[in-house]
């Protein structure tokens, strides 16, 4: 399949290790302010991804992000966050990426060109139709990402995708696919900028509009937090103190009897 890679194209800047550190940032700052543009574009196609998820999830699917480099370690962050600042199981947003636990901190030299292993990974994790896989990839070419997504298409498992490159065999291949279109990098092919920040800008809205869905927010705080720090603990406590009239003692003492904000006021008003 032929179709031009724009994230492969040459910057449009030059002579960079001849700029002045303050032009550096200046002019990598003016290529990112491009970047929600971009994402803003494709709203309907996130839209429509993310309804999908929420589908799947709320008949008690999980959601699997794919990728490999830069592409597949957003994919675990987003994934291992979701249980801090929602309260949901570990098991139930999975980031995977080619090479394993080992490519998160250092590259896998040749991981992602295996046709094979993606779909591997995902039957590790007994993936079935009630799942919802996103393949992440700036250049939308990635093996591990496309063949999973194939594999996935035959098993009737929904797919969507992240890419930045128009027209990506792995666009055309999931259902659901997201083209934010960010252009040339500040660093010719360098797709941890300006692609990275899109790819980001996207997970957090697939991400968190889902656990909003799910009933995972109230008003606007995060009430099913896991408390693991005191930083937490103690919004933890102001939370319950904008919801009910008690003092921070009192707040403080419902969160450590019941575990969470939510348990905590839930408690409070049904005492009442």
């Amino acid at each position: 399949m032929s179709f031009t890679k724009t994230t492969e194209q040459d910057s449009n800047y030059n002579g960079l290790e001849n700029m002045a550190v303050s032009e550096l940032l200046q002019n990598i700052n003016a290529e990112d302010k491009t970047v929600p543009l971009a994402v803003e574009k494709v709203l309907p196609q996130i839209e429509k991804l993310t309804q999908e998820v929420i589908r799947q999830l709320k008949q008690g699917g999980r959601l699997f992000y794919m990728g490999a480099g830069t592409s597949g370690r957003l994919g675990v962050v987003d994934a291992s966050e979701c249980p801090p600042t929602f309260g949901v199981p570990h098991g139930m947003v999975i980031g995977l990426i080619a090479g394993g636990e080992t490519a998160i901190r250092k590259a896998v030299e040749f991981a992602e060109d295996s046709p094979t292993q993606g779909w591997a990974d995902l039957q590790e994790h007994a993936i079935s139709e009630k799942d919802m896989v996103i393949g992440i990839a700036a250049s939308g070419t990635t093996p591990y990402v496309l063949h999973a997504l194939e594999a996935c298409n035959k098993n009737n498992i929904p797919t969507g995708s992240i890419t930045c490159n128009a027209g990506s065999p792995i666009a055309k291949t999931s259902k659901f696919p997201v083209e934010v279109v960010v252009g040339p990098e500040f660093v010719t092919g360098s797709s941890r900028m300006k692609a990275g920040t899109a790819q980001k800008l996207v997970l957090n809205m697939i991400s968190t509009a889902t656990m909003i869905q799910l009933g995972k927010v109230k008003g606007n705080k995060m009430v099913d937090m896991q408390l693991s720090n005191d930083k937490l603990v103690d919004r933890g406590i102001r939370m319950i103190q904008s919801e009910i009239p008690v003092d921070a003692q009192e707040a403080a003492q419902l969160l450590k009897n019941h575990g969470s904000v939510r348990a905590a006021i839930n408690a409070y008003h049904g005492n009442k």
